[in-house]
Order: structure tokens, then C-alpha cells, then sequence
């Protein structure tokens, strides 16, 4: 997709948006006419046919067709309460958790620690977990040294990249040194170097979890594999990786000196995907800071190219990326965005962020949701993330 035919589209939701927030629809190629009933979307018989078809205002169309069942209407905490407890059960039937939980219910994950070194600035242990009898899944785990007391536990999942060490601190080349320092994405290394625990696990479909084809290929990811496997028995890799980071907590807080009160999860771009998910769904992570991510989905995966590991079936029947981040209240939230991102433009972010607002007023916390927006593009700015986590891990306590 070239950058004009992705400007049109974006051009096309910002216009559909419009219209529909003021009562307008689309019946053609550039004819409006006033709706009936405000904010609806008129019967197929009830408005012309196109003469061609035209896929923008086709998908346009789909998406203001959506039920958005769950979309956040209320305004007292009465009103909050009852839709979360509705909501979060639903997402996580999308998501394919409730599959997920229900055939493995009576399992244990195994672990395995495989290599241990001092990296100076902390001390580096390679593991496995195995979150599935199935899947081996490789994470690093970062220790403070001279640790006296429960430490905060920081979870950094990835995005997009061959190198699923990188967060570590591990880094193949000097372009990628220059990137996890210069660049801020040694997400892991940055945790650890505030007093916590630090695990940076690969973000399944990623690294040693690709398919063999893809391995010898060495494609960056297999994904879309994953994608079309998931779907099948109905789950999704979205939530394949919301159950990795839930067993990761799990082990944990078994295993270390974690406050299980100091839980953050941050990541950049499809680390934020599964940052903002995994928190909507596991209420035991105390702070969610994705990072170039956070948005509307008609603004980002529904008008720009993405991997199709960013699509879960019929999310849009439920409600909107702020609804979802919703879920998190009354937790504290972050949403890190670069002010020149172009697949998660920081328009649709401020846009989705007006409705988070609404949610966290709601839930009686209206201070505990923030958008910091960085200058530079789709990356990672961990002045948006470290003192934000400081207002609510007590400053200084985990050094």
C-alpha cells in the first residue's frame, strides 16, 4: 500500500467519523444525506447502491456498522462497575482466553533455567517456560543486585524484530546497540536499572517460536501462521501472548521477591499491543505503558497496513482500542506516542484518549490516565514511562 492510497484511506474514516457524529451518512460516491436516527447507520435497502465499488468506503461502512456493544456511555461509578463486569468477560471470549483456560486448567508451567551471567549492570539469566505442553517460550530475566526487599516486577514483551533479545540488552551489531540505547528500546535494561525485576520474554511467533519454514527463511516472524491456526479453534495470537505474560506473573510471584502490587508491562509497538491487552485482562498487573500503539482501531489496523497479528475477530462488535484500555481503570495508564508515528497517527491517539478520559472520570480516578506524546516517530520514549511508573511505586523504595 503506497503512502497516497493509505492517506485516502485515513482521509476517508476521519470523514466517515464526522458524519456520523453529527447524524450524516455516506449513500454514495460523495452524496450525504440526513439520517433518520442520529448516529446510526441506515438498512442496505434504505439508501442507493454505489455504481462501483469503492473497498474505503466499503470497510468504512462496516465499521460504523459495528454494534460496539461495550462502548463506554456511562458517567457514574456505578455505571463503570457494571460495564467492566460485563465487558472483560467478553474481550477475553474473543480473545480465545476462555478456551485457553478452560483446556488448561489443571496444568503447571515447567521451567527451566538455562545459562546465568553478571551483565554488571545486573545479573542475566536465560530461561524457558513452558506456558503450553506445546510451546517453549524463551525469556530473560533481569536481577537487581543486592536485592533486600520485595522489588517492583517489570514484564517488557516486544514488537516486531528478529532480534527477541534486544529488550535484554543483547544486541547483534552496532546498529543495534545503537538502537537499544540511542533509540531507548532496551526496555528490559532501563526496568532493571530502576530497581526491578525484569523479565523480557519473546513474544510468541517470534524468535525460537516461528514455524521451521520460517526459521530457515529467516523471516522475521510467523505471525500470520499463528493468526490462521489460532482462528480455527477460535483463539488469536493476541491472546496466546496475554497467556504468556499471565503465566510469567504466575511464576513470578512464586519464584521471586516480587510486591505483587508493583506489576508494570510496557512495550513498543506490538509489545504495546500485548501491553494494553494483557493488563485489560489480568487484573493482577498494577500499570499498563504501551508505547507507539495506543489508538483507534478505524485510525491504525482498520485504514493502515499491519501484521495480522493486531486482528481479533469481530473486537469491533465489542467497542473501540479506548474502550478496551478501559478495562485497566481504575489502574494506572500511560499511553506512550510519537508525534510523527504514521501507522498509529497521534490524531487518532488523542481521539481515543478523550474517551479513555471519560472511563477513568467515571471510575473515580481521572489523574490515573496520561498520553504522553513524544517528538520523534513510531519508537519507544522512556521519559514517558519511568516517572510515570514512580508515581505509584513509591520513588525510591525498589532502589
Amino acid at each position: 500500500m503506497n503512502h497516497q492510497t493509505k492517506q485516502q484511506i485515513t482521509q476517508t474514516f476521519v470523514k466517515v467519523n464526522l458524519l456520523i457524529k453529527y447524524g450524516l451518512v455516506i449513500i454514495g460516491c460523495g452524496i450525504i444525506q440526513q439520517c433518520t436516527v442520529p448516529q446510526t447507520v441506515s438498512k442496505p435497502d434504505a439508501i442507493d447502491l454505489v455504481e462501483k465499488y469503492n473497498a474505503p468506503f466499503h470497510f468504512s461502512a462496516l465499521y460504523a456498522g459495528a454494534e460496539m456493544k461495550y462502548s463506554f456511555k456511562g458517567s457514574s461509578f456505578g455505571d463503570f462497575e457494571k460495564w467492566q463486569k460485563a465487558f472483560r468477560p467478553e474481550l477475553k471470549r474473543v480473545l480465545g482466553l476462555g478456551i485457553l483456560e478452560a483446556q488448561l486448567a489443571n496444568y503447571q508451567p515447567k521451567t527451566q533455567l538455562l545459562s546465568s551471567e553478571d551483565a554488571g549492570f545486573a545479573i542475566r539469566e536465560h530461561w524457558v517456560i513452558w506456558t503450553e505442553p506445546t510451546v517453549r517460550l524463551p525469556f530473560i530475566l533481569l536481577r537487581p543486585k543486592n536485592v533486600k526487599q520485595p522489588c517492583g516486577l517489570a514484564i517488557t514483551p516486544h514488537g516486531h524484530s528478529k532480534n527477541t533479545e534486544l529488550y535484554a540488552g543483547i544486541y547483534s551489531d552496532g546498529k543495534e546497540r545503537e538502537s537499544g540505547e540511542v533509540g531507548e528500546r532496551n526496555v528490559a535494561v532501563q526496568a532493571v536499572k530502576e530497581g526491578y525485576f525484569a523479565i523480557a520474554p519473546t513474544t510468541r511467533g517470534f524468535g525460537e517460536t516461528r514455524t521451521s519454514e520460517d526459521l530457515k527463511s529467516d523471516a522475521i516472524s510467523s505471525c500470520r501462521i499463528l493468526l490462521l491456526h489460532d482462528i480455527l479453534v477460535g483463539r488469536t495470537p493476541i491472546g496466546d501472548r496475554i497467556w504468556d505474560v499471565s503465566k510469567l506473573i504466575d511464576w513470578a510471584l512464586k519464584t521471586l521477591p516480587i510486591d505483587p502490587k508493583k506489576i508494570v508491562v510496557t512495550g513498543n509497538s506490538g509489545g504495546g499491543t500485548v501491553t494494553l491487552f494483557a493488563a485489560a485482562c489480568d487484573t493482577r498487573i498494577s500499570v499498563a505503558i504501551p508505547s507507539s500503539y495506543f489508538c483507534t482501531f478505524t485510525g491504525s489496523i482498520g485504514s493502515l497496513h499491519h501484521c495480522e497479528c493486531n486482528y481479533v475477530p469481530g473486537i469491533m462488535q465489542l467497542g473501540e482500542m479506548a474502550d478496551v484500555a478501559g478495562l485497566i481503570a481504575p489502574r494506572p495508564f500511560c499511553a506512550v506516542q510519537g508525534k510523527l508515528d504514521n501507522i498509529f497517527p497521534v490524531e487518532e491517539s488523542r481521539k481515543a484518549f478523550e474517551h479513555l478520559k471519560q472511563i477513568y472520570a467515571a471510575a473515580g480516578v481521572p489523574t490515573c490516565c496520561e498520553l504522553y506524546v513524544g517528538p520523534e516517530g513510531h519508537r519507544y520514549y522512556k521519559a514517558g514511562v519511568w516517572p510515570f511508573v514512580k508515581k505509584y511505586f513509591a520513588p525510591g523504595q525498589n532502589k
